[in-house]
């Protein structure tokens, strides 16, 4: 009985030590953490590319078939054939009805250098950056937990008098297979 709960913290150990350090080597966008407050940090974001889609919802459904059009993208579905690395995170914005599910682009690429995607829906965007408050959590990818942490956000960024503008951003950055406990993900809501 000792020795298998010795393998299985061994096992959990090679599992945390695996992710971290494919969660360091995964790129993503870059910013500067301008405040600390209690529960979020203000984050000032340098301009990036992504490549989009607009998808109907709901939003976990979304997300997933989001990722699979931007995935087929970046695995090879543009002209060329070229493969892109995947970067961090997997962002997603409510718009209406739909949501648009966006992967940051590698930044080697700019709008002009990124091969045409094979899909009519993949569009490409430049975000300007900007100054966002944001909050990190861990767990599942629920709805109800997205929305938990999205009404805390809200309330601690009136508390600290900020404005924001715009819908929320929610930013996932680990694979599925990742345990909900390790996952980061966000929510960025942009500051007036």
């Amino acid at each position: 009985m000792a020795e298998t709960a010795s393998h299985a913290g061994v096992l959990a150990a090679i599992v945390l030590s695996v992710s971290t350090s494919m969660a360091r080597a995964t790129e993503e966008p870059r910013y500067e953490v301008v405040r600390e407050y209690g529960g979020f940090e203000v984050r000032d974001y340098s301009p990036f590319v992504v490549a989009q889609v607009v998808v109907p919802g709901p939003a976990e459904a979304a997300g997933n078939r989001g990722f699979r059009v931007l995935a087929n993208y970046i695995f090879g579905g543009n002209d060329g054939a070229q493969k892109i690395s995947m970067t961090a995170p997997v962002i997603q914005t409510a718009t209406g009805d739909a949501y648009v599910v966006q992967f940051t682009m590698p930044r080697p690429y700019s709008l002009e250098t990124l091969p045409a995607p094979l899909d009519p829906r993949v569009e490409f965007r430049k975000i300007p950056g900007g100054r966002f408050a944001v909050v990190r959590y861990s767990g599942s990818w629920s709805e109800d937990n997205y929305t938990a942490h999205l009404e805390q956000l809200e309330r601690d960024v009136r508390s600290a008098g900020l404005r924001t503008t715009g819908a929320p951003i929610y930013a996932r950055y680990n694979a599925p297979y990742v345990p909900s406990f390790m996952r980061r993900n966000e929510i960025w809501l942009e500051l007036e």
